[in-house]
């Protein structure tokens, strides 16, 4: 199992997240979206840690596209920005692990950039709790529109 995806996680395990990603990632396929898989590479290391890679669940598919980040956000220093602004996108959904680190991160940095920003709260969580619940209850909903993975998903059938 990935590392990031083993670690103690409040309020969903990793697995939980993992579920829902996966569940994310299909329905946004099938929507005609772009689904941006990001892993952690990093830096200065030759090698990256056992479990470094995307969990099995997570089967990348021809169309995806797939960003290496060395730092906290999807957005910083990896072409995420420029890929999104070439293929005419204009709104981003935010999920993974660590919901007060590399969510908030990307999120602030989407929103930062034009992004209209969506933020699935049940398909994320933190290495703290309450950092989670501060993010979700105070933060995200000042930077773009909050919403779980059914609302994300019926939004997506309109």
């Amino acid at each position: 199992m990935p590392r990031i995806i083993a670690l103690d996680t409040a309020p969903l395990t990793g697995a939980a997240v993992v579920e829902r990603s996966v569940e994310l990632a299909a329905a946004t396929r099938a929507a005609g979206g772009l689904v941006v898989n990001v892993r952690v590479e990093r830096p200065g290391v030759e090698v990256q840690p056992e479990g470094s890679g995307f969990a099995a669940e997570v089967v990348p598919q021809a169309g995806d596209l797939e960003i290496v980040k060395r730092t906290i956000g999807a957005f910083g220093r990896t072409p995420l920005d420029s890929e999104l602004q070439s293929r005419g996108i204009a709104n981003v959904a935010v999920a993974g692990i660590a919901t007060n680190f590399g969510v908030e991160s990307t999120g602030r940095a989407a929103s930062d950039l034009g992004y209209e920003t969506f933020f699935i709260t049940d398909a994320m969580t933190g290495l703290d709790g309450s950092a989670h619940d501060f993010a979700v209850s105070y933060v995200f909903s000042r930077i773009g529109e909050v919403c779980t993975t059914t609302e994300y998903l019926n939004a997506l059938k309109e």
